[in-house]
């Protein structure tokens, strides 16, 4: 199995990489830190016969992002597993050198042309998502909220219900895809914010391996081939809000997510 893991770093990345690894996928491993990433495929050497391929990639330049695409396809034939698994969340508003709103782009548009660029070679895709996508009120025509009033829990949210809605578009267009909340997990994530400094007191937060495990069971059980298009929590498939879980609105963000990604 070969099996293509961003965010790879660190937290549920890093801990998918270990898991998957002792199970013999050959892993790329994909972050914007090719120091962490080294250490990372240092730690799956040590727990396996496996030698990842690194390749680094920061997710706020398309241009890197079509950079890593073309590295992963020089090294891979086929993808049995993409795990669509960067993320980033800010409380400020910031915008990346292509013109969009850091957090749209990193946890969906770059994950979307990146898929795209790989989807003729990939098996299954996996993505991790939040289920901060319950509250969100994405606007599909207003991507970067550049004109509605900011709130960066908002957009994130906005981001992770963009994350379950590709899931939908992919998984009718034949790809078996799913999505996942991972869980609260004790990571570096949205570190200082007061939410995440709440729920992470001790005693309410999982460490990075139950996220992982989460992962890794979409990525290798049946349940990531028969319940394509669903969000999962827990290893269990959720009903979703309407807004959720809507084709033509899928199929509108895709068109979207096309024009701003330039496909």
């Amino acid at each position: 199995m070969i099996t293509v893991i961003t965010g790879a770093s660190a937290g549920i990345g890093a801990a998918s990489a270990l898991d998957l690894a002792k199970n013999g996928h050959e892993l790329v491993l994909v972050g914007r830190s090719r120091a962490r990433l080294a250490a990372v495929a240092e730690r799956v050497r040590a727990v396996s016969d496996g030698d990842p391929k690194i390749v680094v990639a920061d997710y706020a330049s398309f241009d890197a992002v079509r950079r890593a695409a073309d590295e992963i396809k020089e090294h891979c034939a086929r993808i049995d597993v993409l795990a669509n698994n960067a993320g980033v969340m800010t409380p400020r508003r910031e915008l990346t050198s292509d013109g969009h709103e850091l957090m749209i782009q990193v946890n969906h548009l770059s994950p979307f042309l990146l898929t795209n660029l790989l989807l003729d070679r990939v098996g299954r895709v996996v993505t991790t998502t939040s289920r901060a996508a319950y509250w969100a009120k994405l606007d599909i025509s207003d991507l970067s909220r550049n004109g509605r009033r900011w709130n960066g829990w908002q957009q994130y949210g906005d981001s992770k219900q963009a994350n379950v809605l590709f899931t939908v578009a992919l998984a009718a267009r034949g790809t078996a895809a799913t999505c996942f909340h991972p869980g609260v997990i004790r990571t570096g994530f949205a570190a200082g914010t007061f939410m995440m400094r709440a729920l992470t007191l001790p005693g309410l937060a999982e460490p990075p391996e139950a996220g992982a495990a989460r992962l890794v069971h979409l990525a290798t059980a049946a349940d990531g081939v028969t319940h394509a298009g669903r969000y999962f929590k827990k290893d269990q498939p959720r009903k979703v809000p309407a807004a959720m879980g809507d084709l033509a609105r899928a199929e509108a963000l895709w068109t979207a997510s096309a024009e701003a990604t330039g496909l």
